[in-house]
């Protein structure tokens, strides 16, 4: 939607002359003018396109205009509908009160001043056609970072591959190459003995490194055998490497999910305990996965650490310290249809994903 764009004005009185002189004073704003003739046409109307604008007479019969608004925002696409009223008889300041403690956002007596009622009712068309280009934009945007994960997740795959396949590869080569000089070792002078067993040793910790950097780019057990097995796999590297004692509890059964749901909780687990390790001075993590009665996988990561501040539990971007990683696990888990819920205090943090586990069960498995 974009700023030439019509929406749609609904006018509800019961006199079809009304409607008439309102529709001669808001055609000049060249938007698409509706006509209901009673209340419940006016409901039919709603439910069948997208307002921007009710404007409605508050005297009706069978239901009035106050009975009309309370009905239109118990709807939950109608939460933010602007409702203006247009009285000849209910001009009290209850009146007025109850129009208001029903949503509305102006109240008009008559006789109706046309510069003022096309005044305020563009503004309102107005708000409402930029909120409906802002919702569109965080779409795109919510679309662009989705794409980007999996981008992401791409490339590390790839990088994963190639340091295992032809870095790893050199690695293995030179390291046999030097088993062949360690065996002429002896032949050699102390000092040059020495360096190559200092090679050896630096070609074995080269190796160790790069399998690692692998492993943490893009598990193979992941692949292989799948998520549960490649996130104890995970957690027990992560224990021996930061000396924080990690429980996994698992949920038997679970079996395959779709790669993209496997990939997206295993970097979930994988953000949480870096932070862990990085913010939370924690000696402990307890990472638990399983299924909840409502048909949810339900993935859980807490320590007993210091606490996460208020500010970046309840940001919407990314901030300083834990802020990048909670928002990519937030994308991460609104792709798939999840909620993910942070519980904090000065005894340390929780965070629970629960995704729904339905629709991504890989077949056959």
């Amino acid at each position: 939607m974009n700023e030439r764009e019509v929406v749609n004005i609904l006018m509800v009185d019961d006199q079809p002359g009304k409607l008439l002189s309102y529709e001669a004073i808001l055609g000049q704003l060249g938007q698409n003018l509706i006509k209901a003739h009673s209340a419940r046409e006016a409901l039919d109307i709603l439910l069948k396109n997208e307002i921007a604008v009710v404007l409605m007479d508050v005297s009706m019969p069978e239901l009035d205009g106050f009975e009309l608004a309370d009905m239109i925002r118990q709807h939950p696409r109608f939460q933010e509908t602007a409702i203006i009223f247009i009285s000849a008889v209910h001009l009290s300041d209850v009146d007025r009160m109850n129009a208001y403690q029903r949503g509305a956002v102006d109240y008009i007596s008559v006789p109706v001043v046309p510069e003022l009622l096309r005044a305020k009712v563009s503004v309102f068309a107005d708000l409402h056609r930029k909120t409906r280009q802002m919702e569109m934009l965080n779409r795109e945007l919510r679309t662009l970072s989705a794409r980007l994960i999996v981008t992401q997740d791409e490339e590390r795959r790839r990088i994963a591959r190639d340091l295992h396949d032809s870095a790893g590869q050199v690695v293995a080569a030179l390291s046999m190459n030097n088993g062949l000089i360690l065996a002429e070792v002896e032949k050699l002078k102390p000092g040059t003995a020495q360096a190559v067993r200092q090679n050896i040793e630096l070609v074995q910790q080269l190796s160790r490194e790069i399998r690692t950097i692998s492993h943490l780019l893009h598990p193979p057990l992941l692949d292989e055998v799948g998520l549960l097995p490649a996130i104890k796999s995970f957690a027990e590297g992560f224990a021996q490497r930061s000396s924080i004692r990690v429980t996994v509890e698992l949920e038997p059964g679970i079996g395959r999910l779709a790669p993209h749901m496997e990939i997206s909780i295993f970097r979930i687990v994988q953000e949480c305990l870096t932070n862990i390790y990085r913010h939370s001075g924690s000696e402990t993590a307890i990472i638990k996965i399983g299924t909840s009665q409502d048909n949810l996988l339900t993935v859980q990561v807490r320590d007993e650490g210091k606490g996460m501040p208020a500010e970046i539990r309840h940001s919407a971007s990314p901030t300083k310290g834990h802020g990048m990683g909670l928002s990519g696990m937030r994308e991460r888990v609104r792709e798939l249809g999840g909620k993910l819920e942070v519980q904090s205090n000065g005894k340390g943090t929780t965070i629970i994903a629960a995704l729904p586990l339905a629709a991504f069960v890989q077949v056959g498995a």
